[in-house]
């Protein structure tokens, strides 16, 4: 599999660096406070604010509920957009080393500068798409060197028909569309993800899009990670991702963008911004070793 996944395949449209995005509605930014607080519905314009573009994907800043400011802050993208090989069906990677690089981005997609992960704290491609780096820099340092508050994970299921925008820090596009319903089970290759978002025909995500934070337009606030798409109508193949049935029927939708939902992720995370895989409530995957 080429990298990303779609990403799929980031390469697959680097001649078009430049595009620009539109911006769509609602990305209500967390108020000051010695915790921060719950997003209030009052929205505005979404804008590429927290995003990051890393060398081969896209991803964001964010935060869980409980968050302090003092926090290590966590960068978000897909687990498929990690440095080195992808991890395999049934692979967890947990509180590894990591240097990477992230460009963060202003409001109007302009580069403020770069901050470092210390490790990757959590990533997988089982039952979801995922990787969580913890960085050398707070959010209170974050904000204060670059003007910048982190999204907000939502602690909600999404809701089919809301509007949502995917901001893709690594194209500086925002893609605005709808929820057009959920797969029970997506499978793409050997990986088998649950519980899948899928976008309404206006999201046409290419290469690069890979870890975009998909923004639920009402609140503001993160409700999915952008991952993958059917590009040719293959069934199931590498790029070509299929929805599963409780009877195993396979239903293609070609053309057609997927997500996964990151509302159960916040009960994984604990003071300090700390991975607790043991927490009440926290369904992400264990490595095998801790699995019982």
């Amino acid at each position: 599999m080429n990298r990303p996944l779609v990403g799929t395949l980031a390469t697959a449209a680097l001649g078009a660096a430049t595009l620009l995005g539109t911006v769509g509605t609602a990305h209500a930014a967390p108020q000051d406070g010695g915790r921060y607080p719950t997003q209030h519905k009052k929205t505005k314009a979404v804008d590429f604010a927290g995003s990051v573009a890393l060398s081969n994907c896209s991803g964001s800043v964010v935060r869980m509920p409980g968050s302090k400011p003092e926090d290590p802050a966590l960068v978000m993208s897909n687990g498929h957009c990690l440095e080195g090989d992808m991890p395999g069906a049934g692979e967890v990677v947990v509180d590894k080393p990591s240097s990477r690089s992230f460009t963060l981005l202003d409001k109007s997609a302009g580069k403020l500068g770069t901050i470092k992960a210390t490790k990757v704290a959590y990533a997988t491609m089982t039952d979801t798409d995922v990787s969580f780096y913890e960085t050398g820099s707070t959010y209170a340092e974050i904000e204060k060197k670059y003007k910048v508050k982190p999204l907000e994970l939502a602690t909600e299921h999404p809701a089919k028909d809301a509007k949502i925008s995917i901001v893709s820090g690594y194209w500086k596009k925002i893609y605005s569309c709808g929820i057009d319903g959920f797969a029970a089970t997506l499978k793409e290759g050997e990986w088998t993800w649950k519980d899948s978002v899928r976008y309404t025909p206006e999201c046409q995500i290419i290469g690069g899009t890979s870890g975009s934070p998909v923004v639920d337009t009402a609140t503001g606030k993160v409700t999915a990670i952008n991952n993958t798409s059917n590009e040719s109508g293959e069934e199931c193949t590498l790029n070509n991702p299929c929805e599963v049935d409780e009877n195993g029927k396979k239903t293609v939708h070609k053309g057609i963008g997927y997500a996964q939902e990151t509302y159960q992720i916040p009960k994984c995370f604990g003071d300090g911004n700390k991975l607790d895989l043991n927490a009440e409530g926290c369904v992400l995957p264990k490595p095998k070793a801790a699995r019982r």
